[in-house]
């Protein structure tokens, strides 16, 4: 695997979870984690250091 798949993969991964955390926040959905309910701010941090990941994952795959 080339570096520039692997961080496609990565980025991609990153927008799937960046998008998973968008539907918990519209839908209400609550996640237990092991008997721990974490609370819904928690999904706005999530959701922008995904998204930060996932924006630098892809240009940089871009990249030459």
């Amino acid at each position: 695997m080339t570096k520039n798949n692997f961080v496609s993969v990565a980025s991609f991964i990153f927008l799937v979870v960046g998008v998973l955390h968008v539907l918990r926040l519209l839908n209400g959905w609550e996640v237990q984690i092991g008997g721990f309910v974490p609370p819904m701010w928690a999904s706005w941090v999530a959701l922008i250091l995904a998204a930060y990941l996932a924006l630098q994952g892809f240009r940089l795959a871009r990249k030459p």
